[in-house]
């Protein structure tokens, strides 16, 4: 497993837009895909983008196709997660996810971060 904490989270007004950022101390990600989950309000948890250990392949649910860009920093140990466009049903706690599998890191991943609260105002 791999420690994870995301950051950048906040308010923001309908149509704005966050970058949530997600780092780790003393490993480094280059060996693990990446995936970024969600949970809101009073719904299970569901997943959001993901990004090969390459960074070549990329992954999003659909309902963030268009709006949403997940990339790699290597050089600053982070993966990122570019939020356009946002909506009041983005509302949720976002999660950075760890797999040394691009495909488990879309469903169930090995390492967690704690989360950060993104809050989309009408």
């Amino acid at each position: 497993q791999v420690q994870l904490v995301e950051t950048g989270g906040g308010l923001v007004q309908a149509g704005g837009s966050l970058t949530l950022s997600c780092a780790t101390s003393g490993r480094t990600l280059s060996s693990y895909a990446m995936g970024w989950f969600r949970q809101g309000p009073g719904k299970e948890r569901e997943f959001v983008a993901a990004i090969s250990w390459s960074g070549g392949s990329t992954y999003y649910a659909d309902s963030v196709k268009g709006r949403f860009t997940i990339s790699r920093d290597s050089a600053k140990n982070t993966v990122l997660l570019r939020m356009n466009d946002l909506k009041p049903e983005d509302t949720a706690v976002y999660y950075c996810a760890a797999d040394p599998s691009s495909r488990a890191v879309q469903t169930r991943p090995g390492s967690w971060g704690q989360g950060t609260q993104v809050t989309v105002s009408s």
